[in-house]
């Protein structure tokens, strides 16, 4: 079994920059895949950003790239996710999840734990 609880999330001005925080227990946090997904109501979740257990493999999704960086701290069984620049079409709730295996794969089925999401809004 694996916990993530988020933190981070909150009310920001278009333009401006947020840092949502992951911290997991249970598991041994290296030794599985991390990804940030998104969600706001009516749609599907999607993902945003992932990262290899090692932390020296990352995928985003291509509206989120050179504005978003994720990033992962092994010794502290914590993984991040820096927003830069962000859009009013930013705003959803931001989930972390934990993989069954050590790197994404492309799909959302690998990701069987999930953080209880965080929301995230951008004025413009």
């Amino acid at each position: 079994q694996v916990q993530l609880v988020e933190s981070g999330g909150g009310l920001v001005q278009a333009g401006g920059s947020l840092r949502l925080s992951c911290a997991a227990s249970g598991r041994t946090f290296s030794s599985y895949a991390m990804g940030w997904f998104r969600q706001v109501p009516g749609r599907e979740r999607e993902i945003v950003a992932s990262v290899n257990s090692g932390g020296g493999s990352t995928h985003y999704a291509d509206s989120v790239k050179g504005r978003f960086t994720i990033s992962r701290d092994n010794a502290k069984s914590t993984m991040y996710l820096q927003m830069n620049t962000l859009k009013p079409e930013d705003t959803a709730v931001y989930y972390c999840a934990a993989s069954t295996i050590s790197w994404y794969r492309g799909t959302i089925k690998d990701f069987a734990y999930w953080g209880q999401g965080t929301q995230v809004t951008v004025s413009s």
